[in-house]
């Protein structure tokens, strides 16, 4: 079942690889009551403990595929479905520290049928939420 937030809280937790941690994962949920194609997201920006995380960094996990935020546009055929959520799989040596992360992010998407100068009417405001790693 999806949270309110856009930020999920389930779904936060470090990603290993031979017994070290090398990033997180968080997961967010689409508020736009349609869905969307992935060409139709814009990602915008993710900053975690007030560091803002590079673009070549994060990898979308859409349907249990992962992307690059550069292949997003090239797929016009993957679908996020607006139950379902999309984890933000970030690569980051070391993981975070267990304990309290503030999360905030915004992306925004346009929508089929409105113009493209209109991309920026439709998105997210930075959304900020508190997370625990344990």
């Amino acid at each position: 079942m999806l949270e309110r937030d856009i930020v999920q809280s389930r779904g936060f937790r470090n990603i290993g690889k031979g017994g070290a941690a090398v990033g997180f994962e968080v997961a967010v949920r689409l508020p736009y009551y349609r869905g969307i194609w992935l060409s139709q997201l814009r990602p915008g920006r993710l900053v975690v403990d007030g560091v803002e995380i590079a673009p070549a960094d994060i990898t979308w996990v859409v349907d249990g595929k992962a992307y690059s935020q550069g292949e997003l546009a090239a797929h016009g055929d993957v679908h996020w479905f607006l139950l379902d959520t999309a984890v933000l799989s970030v690569w980051k040596p070391g993981g975070l520290a267990q304990g309290l992360h503030e999360i905030e992010i915004d992306f925004s998407w346009s929508a089929s049928y409105m113009p493209p100068s209109m991309d920026s009417a439709f998105g997210t405001r930075p959304q900020k939420r508190q997370l625990v790693l344990v």
